[in-house]
């Protein structure tokens, strides 16, 4: 069984999926920190992520690799773009920005990335990526050149998801950003999610168990944590 079917079981069982985001520009490449790192993860972790909007040390293979040595869990690759494609791991999410209209990130990137894909023994996820505003510009903002959508626009969000879900997306990830200095609101996760056949995701700005849970309450089937992981945030 492959992981997207796995995942779709787990969520029919009632399980939900928590997810630890690795920037890899910010992973140092020895085994001693990665062994250490993976051991402050919560027991509840069943993904990791690895990516960022860029890596100009060019380490994500390199962290994949060191990742799948110290751990079962599976890894899939978050990537910024086609370059940061690596054949170590286990799937990829293949994003396509909905919430902007930059050709870039909506196709010119996938068609970049196809003969690599094709190429590669990994599962693919086409995902629908909707920045929503976390209260601060975001590196993802500033590479891709497009807006977050204001929280307060849950209709447009909304529909943006079920064209996503209308495209053949396998799933919807709303992300408020790296860093976000507040999270995605849970009345967006609910009206969302009701109106969604896919996995939800949800990503950016949380920082604490409470957060997590309300994500969770309102319809989110997967929490990412990112920062609040770095900084040793999260479930303090």
């Amino acid at each position: 069984m492959n992981l997207y079917n796995q995942w779709l079981n787990d969520i029919t069982a009632g399980q939900k999926q928590l997810t630890i985001l690795i920037d890899p520009e910010k992973f140092v490449l020895e085994d001693a920190f990665a062994k250490a790192y993976l051991l402050k993860i919560p027991d509840a972790t069943t993904h990791i992520f690895v990516g960022g909007s860029t890596d100009n040390s060019n380490q994500t293979d390199a962290t994949v690799q060191l990742l799948k040595k110290h751990t079962t869990l599976p890894v899939f690759l978050f990537p910024g773009d086609y370059t940061q494609l690596t054949p170590k791991v286990d799937g990829v999410l293949l994003l396509s920005l909905l919430s902007g209209r930059n050709p870039e990130y909506l196709i010119h990137q996938h068609v970049q990335a196809a003969p690599i894909l094709h190429r590669l023994a990994v599962e693919i996820i086409p995902t629908g990526y909707i920045l929503i505003d976390g209260g601060k510009e975001t590196a993802v903002q500033r590479i891709s050149k497009t807006v977050p959508i204001d929280q307060k626009h849950i209709d447009l969000i909304q529909h943006t998801a079920l064209a996503g879900q209308h495209l053949g997306k396998k799933c919807i990830y709303l992300e408020a950003g790296s860093g976000a200095l507040y999270p995605v609101d849970p009345k967006i996760i609910k009206a969302v999610k009701q109106i969604l056949d896919i996995p939800l995701i949800v990503g950016g700005g949380i920082r604490s168990t409470q957060q997590m849970q309300a994500a969770y309450q309102a319809g989110a089937d997967m929490v990412v944590i990112g920062t609040a992981f770095e900084k040793q945030e999260f479930l303090h």
